[in-house]
Formats: C-alpha cells, sequence, structure tokens
C-alpha cells in the first residue's frame, strides 16, 4: 500500500472530491465544495512529500517531474477508487493535488443529464465541446455520453487524455484508449495517429494547445464525430476561445472551417446543492441554421440570441439553468445569484 492511499482513504472518508497536498502545509480536502484541513495530520516536509509522491511514479516519469516541474497521471487504489493526480512545484516546493475518478461510469439519469444530449450523442461528425472551469464534471459527463454511445451504437472510438481516467467496458462499440505521455508524446501526436486509424468518434480529454485544436477541427472537418474539452463558462467564450488561440491572420480560414464543423457547445457549472452535495447546470447549443453565419461573419454576440431562441429544440442557457435549479429548490438563491451572467433576474433571491 502508497504511503498516498491513507491520505486518499481519508479523503473518501471525509466525503471528499479532492485532496490538496502541499510543503508546509496540513493536508487538506474539498468536499461539497469547501476546502477542509485534515485536522489531525501534521503539516507536510519536502523529504516526505517527494517520497510520497515518488512512490506513486515509475522512474522515467518522475524525471520528467524532476525537468518540467509539472505532472499529470492516474493512481489507482485497487477496489476502491481512482485518482487523477496533478503534481506540481510551488514556492514551498513540491505539490500535488489529487481528484477522485468516480468508480462506476454514471448514466445519464444518474447524472440527470439534459436529455438533448443523447440526440447529440447521435451525431455522425461534427465538433461537440463540453466547457467549463476545472472541476466542474466535464470529464464525467463526456464519460456519460461515451457510455451511453457504447451502450445503443456500434461505433470505433479513440480516447485521447492525459491521463486516462474514465476506463470503458466491452459493450457494443470499441473503445481504445491512449494516455499521452505513455502512449503518444504528445496530444497532436496521437490526433495524427488517430486520423490514420479510421475512427468513427475521438474523444480529447483537453484542446489546449494551437496544434490540437487545429487537428481536431480537422478531423471534425473530414467526418470524424470530436468531443474535446475547454476551460470556458458558455458558448459563445468558447467560439472566441477557439478563434483567439490562432494567429491575426488566420483567424478568417478557422471562423470558416468552426461554422462548417461546430455541432454543439455545452457549457457546465457545480453549484452546492440545498441539504449537500453538489449540481450541476448546464448551457447548450447545438447545431442551428444561423450559427454557421454567425460564425463566418464574426457576430458571436449573435449566438445568445439562438440560443434563447431554440429552447423548445433543447437548447438553454445558464441562467435558465440555475432558475430552474432554484425554482426545484435544488439550489439557495443566493447561489445562483453568484453564479447567474445576468444577476439583475436574481436580485430578488440573492438572499435566500
Amino acid at each position: 500500500m502508497a504511503i498516498i492511499d491513507t491520505y486518499l482513504e481519508k479523503m473518501l472518508d471525509m466525503g471528499g472530491s479532492d485532496l490538496h497536498l502541499a510543503v508546509g502545509m496540513q493536508p487538506k480536502v474539498r468536499a461539497s465544495g469547501s476546502i477542509m484541513a485534515m485536522e489531525d495530520e501534521p503539516e507536510l516536509d519536502q523529504d516526505e512529500l517527494e517520497e510520497m509522491l515518488s512512490e506513486i511514479c515509475n522512474e522515467t516519469r518522475w524525471n520528467h517531474f524532476q525537468e518540467t516541474r509539472d505532472l499529470d497521471l492516474a493512481h489507482e487504489i485497487p477496489g476502491l477508487a481512482r485518482f487523477r493526480g496533478s503534481f506540481l512545484y510551488n514556492q514551498w516546493g513540491p505539490g500535488a493535488v489529487f481528484r477522485q475518478i468516480p468508480a462506476e461510469i454514471l448514466s445519464f439519469d444518474q447524472l440527470n443529464l439534459p436529455r438533448v444530449l443523447k440526440d447529440v450523442c447521435a451525431y455522425q461528425e461534427g465538433l461537440v465541446l463540453v466547457t467549463g472551469p476545472t472541476g466542474s464534471g466535464k470529464s464525467t459527463t463526456m464519460a456519460a455520453m461515451l457510455d451511453y454511445i457504447n451502450d445503443n451504437y456500434q461505433k470505433y472510438i479513440i480516447t485521447i487524455e492525459d491521463p486516462i481516467e474514465f476506463v470503458h467496458p466491452k459493450k457494443n462499440s470499441v473503445i481504445v484508449h491512449r494516455e499521452v505521455g505513455e502512449h503518444s508524446h504528445s496530444f497532436a501526436n496521437a490526433l495524427r495517429g488517430a486520423m490514420r486509424g479510421d475512427p468513427d468518434i475521438i474523444l480529447l480529454g483537453e484542446m489546449r494547445e494551437l496544434e490540437t485544436i487545429q487537428l481536431a477541427l480537422s478531423c471534425a472537418s473530414m467526418g470524424m464525430l470530436v468531443f474535446g474539452t475547454l476551460h470556458t463558462n458558455n458558448a459563445p467564450k468558447t467560439v472566441d476561445r477557439i478563434i483567439d488561440a490562432f494567429p491575426a491572420e488566420e483567424q478568417n480560414q478557422i471562423r470558416t472551417m468552426l461554422a462548417s464543423c461546430l455541432r454543439g457547445v455545452v457549457s457546465q457549472l457545480l453549484c452546492k446543492k440545498v441539504g449537500g452535495g453538489r449540481v450541476a447546470v448546464n448551457e447548450i447549443l447545438l447545431k442551428h441554421d444561423a450559427l454557421p453565419n454567425c460564425i463566418r461573419s464574426g457576430k458571436i454576440s449573435n449566438i445568445r440570441g439562438i440560443i434563447e431562441s431554440s429552447m423548445a429544440q433543447g437548447m438553454t442557457t445558464m441562467d435558465s439553468s440555475l432558475m430552474n435549479q432554484l425554482r426545484q429548490g435544488n439550489i439557495s438563491g443566493h447561489e445562483a445569484y453568484m453564479k447567474a451572467a445576468d444577476k439583475n433576474q436574481f436580485e430578488a433571491h440573492k438572499d435566500s
């Protein structure tokens, strides 16, 4: 049993989702969105933290961490849970954050995902982006969508992640998991390989580099269905982020590519739930006749109007989702007000 497992098991006992470790600090846990210390644990010194982290790395990956000062990896406690680990250096020395990956892939019904996302799973080609800040449940939502495809369709699916989070069982589809750093040197290299591998669907754990974004757009334009994630809070910002990632002289070409292949943006936030736990709220943009022209012409602000006028087709704004959860009593008025884009809608509820 690795030393770190003791802390991870204690984190789970505390109802936590994340474990934070740093030199000169007690281990801390995020539970229901709040940070709390492991009160009976001492502060960690550099030697014991390095020993703890190196124990779960092979020599190659530990040397990589020492050289680059950053490392992502997966760690598993057999029979209990898997965790995504992120190692880093800060002003006090090494540190790490571990996030629990649910052992079970949760279904649409268990996550209470919008039913329209099942229609998205039936798309044959194009780019679908699941977005939100760190810790908003993007990976969990994408895993549920991929599991639904695995249950209902016969597809050849390649996932490219850093690290692999959810391992999908054998069902109707063939799913090949590739981990950056273990099975390929980079997202871009893995994507190039995938383009030659005849996949129906590619799932990208992150679209963080320009080359990766460009290759993802190319794959979507070639007739593959590409799922990817970005750290943006809504659909207009997501479109802007992709276009702004490119030099000015390339942006017109990228607008044209994105306009032709974007099929959906699912933005997600996690809110503190009344009574404990958290609940997801979503903004959903789907394919629409007016969307390509909005993107090509650079009138990104018009996307908000497309969503608002298409709610009967399953689209929704983040504020509408927040209001729905508030009316159902799932979140407090204060929580809705703090997460809302148009706070005037929630002014009357902010103290409740």
